[in-house]
């Protein structure tokens, strides 16, 4: 979407146009063409895929990747930050990782952070833009899945993702990075090769399937680079608060801070996330006004909708919505009069969301 059909869209009212935008993604994610390539996809790359990233709608697993919706999972958080030592992220990923177990399939974790080549200030504002302390803290986190889990089922790599040109950059066990966007042989060979020497210990059918993302990777990123795509689709433009977990439909460029429920110190992300966005407004990047204000998305999923999963879920998105707004009541009172809200719960099955 164009900078310019971004701002229309906003214009003719926040809610209504994530509640167009969610609609056409469940279309796409519920045709029969897209259920079947997902089929087909999984028939030939059965390990299952998880982005631990930040909130920033720039990274987006599938579309850099080139891979079907539904594949890659997508766990977020303000800056990627995450710690294992978290009750419900421990819980999170036990459950995934049980689940990839009970259906006989590998897991490869990404663990990433991101910048941007071109200017810091279009980085990670959860981290502040420093670099240096984003790649730490997930190298961290990596090293946290490789002492639980080890590396026979589940096997982690640290990922760093290039916003300008959406490239990504492979850190290997020995210390290597390799930004694919720069890969001068880009044969299947070659890439076999890469992904021995980056990682001579994975698992060789987390291999197999690490190589799709790769190619469709360097095809993604070598596009990228030679578009003329506008700068200011860079920069952070956010306005959409979106709080907990069920926003896989949700990754238009500039458009959400999403803020995941599994940190302990929940308030003081929602508050840094209310704080950046009003930022936006402050620094003009953003306007706000009659029809034109900001969002507060909390949202809950569920799969199950014939039992009590679903209304728990309702409870859930509640209870988020209730929460957030008390934070930004207290940390953020000038955002208030700017604020729609919008409660909805997600069916993992269609991607659909209902309001509540």
């Amino acid at each position: 979407m164009s900078h310019s059909s971004h701002k229309t869209a906003k214009a003719s009212g926040g809610s209504e146009y994530l509640l167009d935008l969610n609609k056409k993604h469940s279309l796409l994610f519920t045709e029969p063409g897209a259920a079947l390539e997902r089929r087909r996809y999984r028939a030939a790359h059965p390990t299952e895929i998880a982005f631990i990233k930040c909130t920033d709608g720039r990274v987006h697993g599938p579309v850099m990747t080139e891979t079907p919706l539904g594949i890659i999972q997508p766990w977020r958080n303000l800056g990627g930050k995450f710690d294992l030592g978290w009750f419900g992220f421990a819980q999170s990923m036990r459950d995934w990782v049980d689940y990839s177990v009970r259906h006989g399939r590998n897991c490869l974790v990404a663990v990433t952070y991101h910048y941007a080549r071109g200017d810091a200030h279009r980085g990670c504002r959860g981290f502040n833009y420093d670099v240096e302390a984003a790649r730490a803290s997930m190298a961290e986190l990596k090293k946290q899945f490789d002492r639980v889990f080890g590396k026979k089922v589940v096997y982690a790599i640290l990922v760093g993702v290039e916003t300008d040109w959406e490239s990504l950059v492979l850190h290997g066990e020995d210390g290597k990075t390799v930004d694919l966007v720069e890969l001068a042989d880009q044969s299947e060979h070659a890439i076999e090769k890469l992904i021995r020497t980056l990682y001579p210990d994975m698992p060789e059918r987390i291999q197999l399937d690490l190589l799709p993302l790769i190619q469709g990777n360097i095809r993604h990123a070598g596009r990228t680079k030679h578009s003329d795509r506008s700068v200011t689709v860079s920069e952070h433009q956010e306005w959409v608060l979106g709080v907990g977990r069920g926003f896989d439909w949700l990754h238009e460029t500039n458009t959400a801070l999403i803020v995941g429920p599994f940190d302990p110190h929940l308030s003081q992300a929602i508050a840094t996330a209310a704080t950046l966005i009003k930022g936006n407004i402050d620094e003009k990047r953003i306007v706000v006004g009659p029809g034109k204000g900001i969002v507060l998305l909390s949202s809950a999923p569920y799969r199950d909708a014939a039992g009590p999963e679903r209304l728990l879920a309702e409870e859930k998105a509640k209870f988020l919505n209730r929460f957030s707004m008390d934070i930004i009541r207290s940390s953020v009172p000038e955002l208030m009069e700017h604020v729609e809200q919008l409660t909805v719960t997600v069916d993992l099955h269609t991607r659909k969301i209902d309001v509540i």
